[in-house]
């Protein structure tokens, strides 16, 4: 009997230890888990962690974006043509303008439009060779006479942006503006005004003269259209000197008279 719970005394010993071991063991695993922030015993993560210099960092995954859509390569609008001549023979830019409010939905004629522009009515003063010593603006307004019944010249995007709000309060200036937005303005449906040469070609004529704000040089070649498609070898324009839509004029030759009369466009925002 006592050599049997001498045998009870040191199985229950044996256990006993083991439980000990089997404890502090689950202990210290939870203590080091507590400490490194490793949860084994906790639901998965959705975030990854990369070691950077001993520093735990998450690793976010995201979505890629997606692919951008891809730009039209052509434009075309169905705009109004309307022709200057006769009534007004340097009349193409108001001509133009008339062209573009008709076709944002205002009722106005070429008449009508040319009464109310702006103009820089500085009188005409000659060279005794016959050239232009002094004259109006055309960044001041219409310079000369429009109708013809004296000589005219013509009038920049900054005077006749003060009328085409006149009718189209969201106008915008484009001038100086790369060609790209030209031609996104066309595929949002939106024509636009530019400023070329008669001929669609750059002029070799240029001439100078003073004014109030000081000289300016210019052609008497210089034309404005109004722009109303694309695509990636042309431009098509309505032009006031022929009163025909849709004129088809090789991109680069006309990109090279837009950029000789200073990149003008007038245009808006829907």
């Amino acid at each position: 009997m006592p050599v049997l719970w001498k045998g009870i005394q040191v199985t229950f010993g044996f256990f006993l230890i083991l439980g000990l071991l089997f404890a502090s063991g689950v202990f210290a695993m939870l203590l080091y888990a507590k400490i490194t922030g490793q949860g084994w015993f906790s639901e998965s993560s959705t975030i990854a962690y990369a070691d950077t210099l001993g520093t735990r960092q998450p690793i976010i995954i995201t979505a890629a974006p997606p692919p951008p859509v891809p730009l039209a390569p052509s434009a075309m609008l169905k705009a109004p043509a309307i022709r200057q001549h006769p009534e007004l023979p340097s009349g193409c830019e108001v001509t133009s303008l008339t062209m573009m409010v008709q076709y944002y939905g205002v009722a106005k004629s070429k008449m009508e439009m040319a009464s109310e522009m702006k103009r820089d009515k500085t009188p005409l003063k000659r060279n005794k060779d016959g050239s232009i010593a002094y004259w109006g603006n055309p960044n001041l307004g219409f310079v000369g006479e429009v109708t013809g019944s004296a000589k005219g010249f013509g009038i920049y995007h900054g005077a006749l942006l003060e009328l085409q709000k006149q009718y189209i309060p969201t106008a915008i200036d484009l001038t100086k503006q790369p060609f790209d937005m030209l031609e996104q303005q066309l595929r949002d449906g939106i024509p636009s005004i530019v400023w070329t040469t008669i001929n669609f070609q750059v002029p070799d004529n240029w001439v100078i003269w003073d004014t109030p704000i000081g000289p300016i040089q210019t052609t008497f070649m210089e034309h404005a259209v109004l722009l109303v498609g694309f695509d990636e070898q042309n431009v098509y324009v309505n032009d006031p000197s022929t009163g025909k839509s849709n004129v088809k004029i090789d991109k680069a030759q006309f990109l090279e008279t837009w950029e000789a009369m200073g990149h003008q466009a007038l245009s808006y925002k829907l």
